[in-house]
């Protein structure tokens, strides 16, 4: 039997009826611990080294763990983890590869609290990051790489940018190096965009936004390919000795490397990260994601179809200097559009306004059908002005990286008519210049 394609995993990966009452929709597990049965199957459990058992919803949950089976079918990844949002997925995912110090390479157009957080934040931890000005300058790359250094951070498609990261490229001078490539796709989705067949070997999301869908769940995501070598001698946390995996089958050699083999980066992040750490996803958040992920290429399709529209709708505006959006044919990165997404970026993209602030202001309290609100993959079409809201971190010698100005508006763009979208756009930008 072949295997399924991504519109029938999406519905039905990871998910077996027969072992839960025949129910056609996963059931939400809303308790916190689960009966251990005999003394040896607790001690199995406990280990985490008997599979699709569960002691504490800390560690795994029925509900979330569909959710995170399917994520990985779709993904064509060894495993997945959800998390509390995705910022836990970034953190837990930089922290469990970069544990005890060293170095990071990230482009300097990436989410304002990401970038916060890698330049303020992780120095804290020893962790320091060498932002480059192209992620897709592969000499850039290969001068930044020094001996302490253990992975790079992307983004797919930059937030606001829409600037396409070179995924095959930036894979092979990372494996090149011995470190992975950590690839965050949150604008993407795994249905316009899988990093993991271009090479990535880490992906993060916060699924939050397109995977759900619907704007009512705050959600991560860490995925594993499944292809790195953990044990190559740069992560020795991978190889030393965990007690809490120590079990008769594995009385000497207990390291996550030994234990887990080719997933042992997402049981680290589970059983390391997850469990200590704590940002765990509740069962009824991954029931509400399962929902939104099951209508995610019907949402997708249309929502880029429509953000394409508004996008040349834009272009064509008086009152608008720039479009900063990939999926343009007259884009000066159209070729990496039509290599990695031929279903489109997606569906969040910016622009600069003409005029000054008062104006992004006079637009702003002019839309009657795009809210408002800083998040993006919504079904709702949105609008904000992130150097004011969503991007306030991103200090003022990086802003020109992402075109962050008092002018720019980032757009998210949801399932109404594209008709009245546009004609919605259109009176605002009218109001803001009367």
């Amino acid at each position: 039997m072949t295997e399924n394609k991504f519109d029938t995993k999406r519905i039905h990966a990871g998910y077996d009826p027969a072992k839960h009452n025949y129910a056609s929709s996963i059931p939400i597990y809303q308790n916190v611990a689960f009966a251990l049965g005999d003394a040896r199957r607790g001690e199995a459990v406990a280990a985490g080294t008997l599979p699709d058992t569960y002691s504490y919803s800390r560690v795994a949950n029925p509900t979330v763990e569909v959710f995170e089976k399917r994520i990985a079918a779709i993904s064509n990844a060894v495993g997945a983890v959800a998390v509390g949002s995705g910022m836990a997925a970034i953190t837990y995912t930089i922290l469990n590869t970069l544990e005890g110090g060293g170095r990071l390479i990230a482009p300097k157009d990436i989410y304002g609290a990401s970038l916060d957080e890698f330049e303020t934040f992780l120095p804290k931890y020893n962790i320091h990051t060498d932002f480059v000005d192209d992620i897709n300058d592969v000499d850039e790359l290969k001068r930044t790489i020094k001996p302490d250094t253990k992975a790079i951070f992307a983004e797919s498609v930059a937030n606001p940018s829409t600037a396409i990261s070179d995924v095959e490229a930036i894979a092979e001078v990372a494996h090149e190096a011995g470190i992975p490539l950590i690839i965050d796709n949150t604008f993407c989705t795994p249905y316009l965009f899988n990093p993991i067949d271009f090479g990535a070997d880490i992906v993060v999301y916060s699924s939050t936004k397109g995977i759900n869908g619907h704007g009512n769940v705050v959600s991560g995501l860490v995925v594993d390919g499944g292809h790195f070598d953990w044990s190559n001698g740069k992560f020795p946390q991978f190889e030393e000795n965990e007690f809490t995996i120590k079990s008769e089958q594995f009385p000497e050699n207990y390291s996550f490397a030994n234990v887990f083999g080719v997933e042992a980066f997402i049981q680290r992040i589970r059983l390391k990260y997850l469990r200590l750490f704590g940002a765990v996803l509740d069962p009824f958040a991954a029931y509400l994601e399962l929902i939104g992920l099951e209508t995610i290429s019907e949402r997708l399709d249309k929502e880029v179809s429509t953000g394409l529209k508004i996008a040349k709708f834009l272009k064509q505006n008086p009152h608008v200097k720039n479009v900063y959006y990939s999926g343009l044919p007259d884009s000066a990165q159209y070729n990496l559009a039509e290599k990695y997404f031929p279903k489109g970026i997606g569906s969040t993209f910016s622009f600069d306004l003409d005029g000054d602030l008062d104006n992004v202001r006079k637009l702003l309290d002019s839309v009657k059908v795009f809210l408002y609100l800083p998040n993006v993959g919504d079904s709702r079409s949105l609008i904000v002005n992130p150097v004011q809201v969503t991007h306030r971190e991103v200090q003022e010698d990086k802003r020109a990286a992402n075109h962050l100005t008092n002018q720019l508006l980032r757009l998210s763009i949801g399932l109404e008519d594209s008709d009245d979208l546009i004609a919605d756009l259109d009176q605002a930008i009218n109001h803001a210049f009367e």
